[in-house]
């Protein structure tokens, strides 16, 4: 099995540290407030677009039937809003081109 790196907001944080040279308090407190912002967006409806790298859209979905896999049973799958995340068409050109 591959091992895949995973991006942290430690991480995000040390960019700005290295790239800004903001403080490391500065910078964790700037990706927090980022990520908060988006998050209160989202708990309140909105969608969010981050130009050149994608959207977090809400999507209202309605109430379907399932089926549970082991018995066959049919079973009512309750009405629920889900998050998606499409990416921009230039995050998916930079992705697939390897830039």
């Amino acid at each position: 099995m591959v091992s895949v790196a995973t991006l942290t907001r430690a991480d995000l944080a040390d960019a700005l540290h290295r790239d800004v040279g903001l403080s490391r308090a500065d910078a964790a407190r700037l990706v927090e407030q980022i990520l908060r912002h988006m998050c209160d967006a989202l708990a309140n409806g909105e969608n969010v677009k981050i130009s050149g790298f994608g959207s977090f859209v809400l999507r209202d979905k309605g109430e379907r039937v399932g089926r549970n896999p082991k018995t066959g049973v049919e079973v009512p799958i309750a009405p629920r809003r889900v998050l998606t995340f499409r990416a921009s068409q230039m995050l998916r050109d930079r992705i697939i081109d390897g830039d």
